[in-house]
């Protein structure tokens, strides 16, 4: 039986203790458990591998002992890009699975549809694959980080054209949701005033069967350039129907449709030369980095987890670099796994080196700065590699 002065220690103890099993949800001394929705099917499948990526650097955290003595249990539903699946998978994984937080879910429409009742239910949403600007507002989504904005990424893009091509009109074919309209009204705030007169879009639904009407119609105003923000499927039918036409624009597309696997490779690696991609990685298939160690131990993980795959299918690149920063958020939590530091270690990465990433591009957020990735470097397609050109690039670089 306790005396008085063990029964005040032991009280002393349960106040100052971190949040353990007992306390943090989805936590027990063994395991944590993390959980996340992606496009394994649906529109948008081929963002799917991303999620692939994830899972296996999961396991290989779990094959090395885990986090602190924890293995790493990551719930990954398929909610085929379609927002009222997206809800629903995402009220199981925090009524019926408990999880201790969201991790990586990818898709701007569901995730629209899904941050409120997330932060209703107090659940952080880390490193989520949306670039929707309106997820970087720390007040409006305060229990919510991202990976990358379309917007930051947008304004690096209209900055390029109109120092690269100063007197051209610029085509926007953009998908009709939060995705494309972000990267619109990007070009908008760069070009401010001139933007009615130098830029002409056109939009087109994630589920129409092709955007070849569109390409024929932004091709008959003139433009010098054609910017594609919208999923691999329809960038891939861009690149494809300008090549049939014989359009010569200068071509971009955007980081989401920037794979060698899922777009290049449908559209034709022939007719893809000269487009152009912004990215913060380095590329599987440039033999510069054959000696990077980053890149060779990416490599023997590619082997060990994901074999028979697509190496040149960047998603998992994606999918790998998202499981490195997921591990160091928990690695810096230690034994609090407590929602509130989760989302503290978050929002707490200081000058982090991701080691597939491009040399000068590090992670760095803060209580104000919730977005994973705020900086780009342009790359353009030579039929057979990507080729990367110019400085690395910020929202504010001139």
């Amino acid at each position: 039986m306790l005396n008085r002065f063990e029964l005040v220690w032991a009280l002393l103890l349960l106040l100052v203790t971190p949040a353990y099993a007992a306390d943090a949800p989805g936590v027990t001394k063994t395991e944590i458990k993390i959980g996340a929705t992606f496009p394994f099917s649906g529109p948008a499948s081929a963002l799917g591998v991303v999620g692939k990526g994830i899972l296996a650097y999961v396991q290989s955290i779990n094959d090395r002992g885990g986090i602190n003595g924890r293995k790493v249990d990551y719930i990954a539903l398929d909610d085929a890009y379609s927002p009222p699946k997206t809800v629903e998978d995402v009220r199981r994984l925090v009524e019926r699975d408990e999880v201790a937080f969201l991790f990586g879910q990818l898709g701007t429409p569901g995730i629209s549809a899904t941050a409120q009742y997330l932060t209703s239910r107090g659940v952080p949403g880390i490193a989520m694959m949306t670039g929707s600007k309106k997820f970087i507002n720390v007040k409006e989504f305060p229990l919510t980080t991202t990976s990358f904005s379309f917007d930051t990424e947008g304004k690096i893009y209209a900055k390029y054209l109109t120092s690269a091509l100063p007197n051209a009109k610029y085509a926007i074919l953009y998908q009709n949701d939060d995705l494309g309209k972000d990267y619109v009204n990007a070009f908008r705030s760069i070009l401010k005033s001139d933007f009615e007169k130098k830029v002409v879009t056109a939009a087109y639904e994630i589920t129409d069967p092709t955007a070849d009407s569109q390409i024929i119609s932004l091709r008959s105003s003139g433009a010098g350039a054609l910017f594609v923000a919208g999923t691999p499927k329809f960038a891939a039918q861009a690149i494809r129907k300008v090549a049939e036409i014989g359009w010569k624009p200068t071509l971009l597309v955007d980081f989401p449709s920037g794979s060698v696997a899922t777009t290049l490779k449908p559209a034709g690696l022939d007719k893809s030369t000269g487009v152009i991609v912004g990215t913060f990685y380095k590329d599987t298939t440039d033999p510069t980095w054959d000696n990077d160690d980053g890149m060779k131990a990416y490599r023997a993980f590619f082997a060990q987890y994901l074999p028979g795959s697509d190496i040149d299918e960047s998603g998992y690149l994606i999918g790998y670099s998202q499981g490195v920063v997921l591990e160091q958020i928990l690695k810096q939590c230690g034994d609090d796994l407590s929602r509130e530091n989760i989302l503290k270690q978050a929002k707490s990465l200081n000058n982090f080196r991701v080691p597939v990433a491009l040399p000068g591009i590090t992670v760095n957020t803060s209580a104000t700065v919730n977005q994973n990735w705020t900086q780009m470097r342009l790359q353009r397609w030579d039929g057979s590699k990507w080729q990367q050109f110019g400085e690395v690039m910020d929202a504010n670089s001139k």
